[in-house]
C-alpha cells in the first residue's frame, strides 16, 4: 500500500483495519493520494519566505485534491426526539471524497499548533460513530523532514550569505522579539548562520506544532479510535536545496 510514497521515504501509518478498507474496498483513494503526494517538491526558501496564512506547499497539495474531487465538507448531524430538533453539531473537514464503498475524510496539518491533532481525530471519531465516514486521514510534516529542518536552514544561509540579521529582511521581516530570541541563538552557537537556523525553526517550527511524533503520540494513546486512519508524514527527500 503507497509503495511508491514509502520509497521515497515517506512514513505511512495504517490504523484500525485501514489498510484493508484501502485496498479492498478504496483502492481509487489510494490512487489519489499517490498521485497527488509522490512528486511533491518542497524549495527551502518557502520554508523561510514569510507571509500569512497556508503555506505555498498546503496550496498546492489542496488543489492537486481538489482537482481529484477531494472537496470541503461540513457534516452537520442532528440529535431529533419525537420530530423535535434536540442538538445538532457540525464537522467541517477540508478533503472529502465518497466512493462507492464509503467516505474518506482527510485533513492537511503541515504546520499549526498540534492540538489540531486532538480536534481532527476526535471529528473523525464522532463521524465514524455515526455512520458518515468509513476512514480519516492526516497528512503532517514527517520525522525525517522535521529532525532535519535546523541543518537545511542553516545550509541556506550559508549558501545565500545570510550573515547578519538585516539580510533576512529579503525573505521576512522577524519581530523584535524573534530578533531578541535570534540575538541570543547567535551568542550561543557562536554562528549567525546556525543561531538563526535555531531560532527561525524552534520559532516557527516548534515542537509544539504539528509533525509526525506528535500524531503518532496521540493515537497510540488511542485517540481517535477505533475509526480506521491513515496517517501520512511528508519526508525531508521532498525538500529542493
Amino acid at each position: 500500500m503507497l509503495e511508491l510514497l514509502i520509497k521515497r521515504g515517506f512514513e505511512v501509518l495504517a490504523l484500525h483495519h485501514a489498510e484493508a478498507i484501502l485496498t479492498h474496498d478504496m483502492p481509487e483513494a489510494l490512487t489519489d493520494i499517490e498521485s497527488v503526494l509522490r512528486d511533491m517538491e518542497l524549495p527551502v526558501e518557502e520554508l523561510v519566505r514569510g507571509g500569512g496564512g497556508e503555506g505555498q506547499l498546503t496550496q498546492r497539495t489542496r488543489h492537486a485534491l481538489v482537482n481529484c474531487g477531494w472537496n470541503k465538507h461540513n457534516f452537520e448531524i442532528k440529535k431529533i426526539v419525537d420530530g423535535e430538533e434536540k442538538e445538532s453539531v457540525s464537522h467541517e473537514i477540508d478533503h472529502v471524497k465518497h466512493f462507492a464503498s464509503g467516505v474518506f475524510a482527510l485533513e492537511i496539518e503541515w504546520n499549526n499548533k498540534d492540538p489540531f491533532f486532538d480536534r481532527d481525530l476526535e471529528n473523525f471519531k464522532r463521524l465514524h460513530a455515526d455512520g458518515v465516514i468509513s476512514i480519516g486521514g492526516i497528512i503532517t510534516r514527517g520525522s525525517s523532514l522535521q529532525n532535519s529542518l535546523r541543518e537545511n536552514i542553516a545550509k541556506f544561509a550559508h549558501d545565500h550569505g545570510i550573515s547578519k540579521a538585516d539580510r533576512l529582511s529579503e525573505y521576512y521581516n522577524p519581530t523584535p522579539r524573534q530578533l531578541n530570541k535570534i540575538q541570543q541563538a547567535v551568542r550561543t552557537s557562536g554562528s549567525f548562520e546556525e543561531g538563526w537556523a535555531h531560532a527561525f525553526v524552534s520559532d516557527k517550527f516548534g515542537e509544539a506544532t504539528t509533525h509526525w511524533r506528535k500524531l503518532e503520540d496521540r493515537v497510540r494513546r488511542g485517540v481517535g479510535n477505533p475509526c480506521p486512519l491513515l496517517l501520512i508524514g511528508i519526508p525531508d527527500s521532498v525538500l529542493i536545496r
